[in-house]
């Protein structure tokens, strides 16, 4: 399990400003990049190495 403990989350700027449905990354722990739902932040976090992350991104990205 990845201690989480140190995470700066910030929100996603693919989060819309109407309180529904948001997401937050953490980008700043060594080796992982952490996401979580901005409504759940005791909940559970998806974690992603930051190469998985990049690719995601990318093809989210893409037109």
């Amino acid at each position: 399990m990845t201690d989480l403990t140190g995470a700066v989350w910030r929100k996603s700027t693919r989060s819309g400003d109407n309180g529904g449905d948001c997401v937050e990354v953490a980008t700043n722990l060594p080796g992982v990049v952490a996401i979580r739902d901005s409504k759940d932040r005791s909940g559970p976090a998806l974690i992603f190495e930051p190469r998985a992350w990049a690719a995601f991104i990318a093809v989210r990205n893409q037109p």
